[in-house]
């Protein structure tokens, strides 16, 4: 009978210690902070002119530090600063957050930071300083905090390694005037706790014409601007699924050019990393994602160019009714003229 009731009182501190509560005083004073980032995360990304959308980037960051600060502040869920992606990892151990910055049409930057799960309720908080402006090759290396592959995240998965934990990361990049990029990322941890981003994780077998040039320590897909590309885990199959893209205008060298040709690739993690399958057996994405109404690729893998430009026109036409559709970001008390591009976080099944 003492043993049963110690058992019980074991899972009892075991399960106060995992859900630990916010300090009361601190529920009330974190929703104040909330309140008052929240018109900076809205003016971040839709006020007119860059040096307000800078400005309300520095206040921004310096308001949620602050929150952050407050002991156990990892439980508190920010619910309505819906233009930042705020993910936790599957177990639990850290959160991520990031956000995306833009000047104009040619510039972008994302920002970011992992907020680390910690026992005392304390604050371990990586900053994270994108570089994508500044490297030819961003899939070359393994790369730390401060030279970070930006992205707006929107799907965090755990796999094995071993005994060692890895993370895979989905994101979204606008990069530049014609062209955006989709990521996979992979994201582990040092025995001192600090995180690395990339990994040998990605495998190709050689007759892979998809492959990329050397060792890809994370893995990209730049592709039109005015193009759809999906980017999913399908956790029936328990593979990352996207479209195949091909150049619309037969220049392979230039990757805005790309679109989807109505075929589907995938990577399913085997045997410690993700296996390249360079052309699904079926085309059927899940959760009532259709494929394409018609293949670009005929029988013998050559494109049909008259499919292939209706298709184009397909996806200039998605965009402008998308570029049409009501916000459905928070309305502030100041009306804002939102005529630049919004970038808030995408939802998973879009991409």
């Amino acid at each position: 009978m003492k043993q049963i009731f110690f058992l019980i009182l074991c899972f009892t501190v075991i399960g106060s210690a995992l859900a630990q509560p916010i300090a009361k005083e601190n529920k009330l004073t974190l929703p104040q902070i909330e309140k008052k980032i929240k018109g900076y995360s809205y003016d971040m990304i839709n006020a007119d002119h860059w040096f307000m959308r800078f400005e309300a980037d520095s206040l921004f960051t310096r308001g949620l530090v602050r929150a952050l600060k407050m002991p156990y502040s990892f439980y508190y869920p920010f619910d309505s600063l819906t233009s930042i992606s705020k993910l936790y990892a599957p177990d639990s151990s850290f959160r991520i957050f990031t956000w995306q910055m833009m000047k104009d049409y040619t510039y972008y930057r994302q920002r970011g930071a992992i907020q680390m799960r910690t026992p005392d309720g304390s604050l371990k908080l990586f900053p994270l300083f994108d570089v994508s402006d500044f490297t030819k090759a961003p899939g070359d290396s393994i790369r730390n905090i401060k030279n970070w592959i930006g992205a707006i995240y929107y799907k965090v998965l755990l796999n094995m390694d071993g005994n060692k934990k890895v993370y895979t990361l989905l994101g979204y990049d606008e990069n530049g005037p014609r062209s955006n990029i989709k990521w996979i990322d992979i994201l582990t941890f040092d025995e001192n706790g600090i995180p690395h981003f990339g990994g040998n994780y990605f495998k190709f077998e050689p007759s892979d014409t998809s492959r990329q040039k050397g060792i890809a320590y994370r893995y990209g897909l730049e592709y039109k601007k005015e193009a759809k590309l999906r980017m999913l885990y399908d956790g029936e199959t328990q593979m990352i699924v996207f479209d195949h893209l091909a150049s619309e205008s037969d220049e392979p060298e230039s990757k805005y050019t790309y679109v989807p040709d109505g075929s589907y690739e995938a990577f399913k993690w085997e045997n410690n990393h993700w296996g390249h399958v360079p052309k699904l057996a079926t085309l059927s994405l899940g959760n009532g994602n259709a494929p394409l109404e018609a293949m670009i690729l005929d029988e013998n893998g050559n494109l049909d160019q008259k499919k292939l430009d209706e298709q184009s026109r397909r996806n200039m036409l998605l965009q402008q009714q998308e570029s049409q559709q009501t916000t459905t970001e928070p309305k502030e008390p100041k009306k804002i003229k939102t005529t630049k591009k919004k970038s808030s976080q995408p939802p998973e099944g879009e991409y």
